[in-house]
């Protein structure tokens, strides 16, 4: 039997004891650790590796944990996180939640507590991304018309209007949905792999243009052409449809 994934928990926390404690307790409630006792480096270990929870002092010497979250907010960063403060100010508390935080815990607090708030937060996250098929479609997405072909996120599936029903891939799914709300604007390759890959997804160029190609085959193969969806020669694209 496989063994139960361990979350990877960030501790942002200048206090070195306290650090250490707290890593050993959540280390014991099952949980990866990376710790740090500085802004920068933190940032930059999440803008290049995945964390399911930032676990930040609010008080840190170069800025705050509210300044590290407002930076990850900035660069598209989603992780969950939850600041730890000696401050138990009500001000302090509206500000961190209204940056993006997902709960706040006033020191001194029980590591029981500590835990049991941590995997509160890791099951709303979970539960968040239940309905992804990409980043920028969920299966709860109502279904739109592209040119002509109703695209239904819900079921993965184009309705063409030759009376096909054709499955879809999840990226090529993505792709259109993309499309579809940016018309007439030069899309570069970068916006449209970050948004239906993610900010922070090994994804090249020529993956895409494989994606794109699936996209216009089945177009075609079903009687439709997609001529108005066009290669801006060093940037990206541009979906330009037929004014009705």
């Amino acid at each position: 039997m496989c063994a139960e994934p361990r979350p990877l928990i960030v501790v942002v926390e200048d206090e070195e004891e306290l650090s250490k404690v707290i890593a050993q307790h959540l280390e014991d409630a099952g949980m990866n650790i990376q710790a740090y006792n500085r802004i920068a480096p933190a940032l930059r270990f999440l803008q290049h590796n995945f964390a399911n929870l930032v676990l930040l002092d609010v008080n840190m010497p170069e800025g705050s944990g509210f300044d590290l979250l407002r930076q990850m907010k900035e660069q598209d960063i989603n992780t969950p996180a939850i600041f730890l403060t000696a401050n138990s100010q009500d001000e302090d508390k509206v500000k961190g939640l209204n940056l993006g935080g997902d709960d706040y815990i006033t020191k001194p607090f029980s590591y029981t507590e500590l835990v049991a708030r941590i995997n509160a937060v890791l099951r709303r996250a979970e539960g968040q991304t239940d309905f992804n098929v990409t980043k920028n479609v969920r299966t709860t997405d109502g279904p739109f018309e592209f040119l002509g072909v109703k695209v239904h996120p819900e079921r993965l599936e184009l309705d063409f209007p030759n009376g096909v029903t054709l499955k879809t891939g999840r990226k090529e799914l993505g792709i259109l949905a993309y499309l579809h709300t940016h018309v007439g604007v030069v899309i570069t390759r970068k916006e449209l792999i970050h948004s239906v890959w993610g900010m922070h997804a090994d994804i090249r160029s020529r993956s895409l243009d494989q994606y794109i190609v699936k996209v216009r085959a089945a177009f075609e193969k079903n009687g439709l052409s997609l001529d108005c969806f066009r290669t801006v020669h060093g940037i990206g694209y541009i979906f330009e449809p037929p004014t009705k």
